[in-house]
């Protein structure tokens, strides 16, 4: 599995999550994985487990870009994708750009069109900020 491959994974985990927060996390990855009927493949675990642990900090970086935004506005996609990047921003050797780009296409793939600007924009607010 290629990295982009396992960034997508790991934000289709990331998203399912935000419709079980009670379920115990462990248990909730591995039948993820599981149903998904894919490898454990460490980057993926990595990112789900890294922002399982940082969320609220994640969030709370990432709300101060909102401008005009309330968290309860975006979509659980958008909170997901924005968390995974913002994630890999604060806390991997991934490159800004490469992370912003990855986000973007991620947006675009599973989001509402408009959505990618606002994305883009939170994103490159956060990496200046890093």
């Amino acid at each position: 599995m290629n990295r982009r491959e396992a960034r997508d994974l790991a934000f289709s985990i990331l998203f399912e999550r935000s419709f079980n927060t009670d379920a115990d996390a462990e248990k909730f990855y591995a039948d993820a994985i599981e149903n998904r009927e894919c490898a454990d493949d460490a980057y993926v675990r990595e990112i789900f487990f890294g922002v399982e642990e940082k969320c609220a900090e994640l969030d709370a970086v990432a709300d101060k870009h909102f401008a005009n935004w309330k968290r309860n506005r975006i979509s659980n996609v958008s909170a997901a994708i924005i968390r995974l990047a913002v994630y890999e921003i604060l806390y991997t050797d991934i490159p800004n750009k490469v992370s912003i780009n990855e986000a973007i296409e991620l947006s675009k793939k599973y989001d509402d069109e408009k959505t990618k600007t606002f994305i883009n924009g939170v994103l490159n607010a956060v990496a200046k900020e890093a």
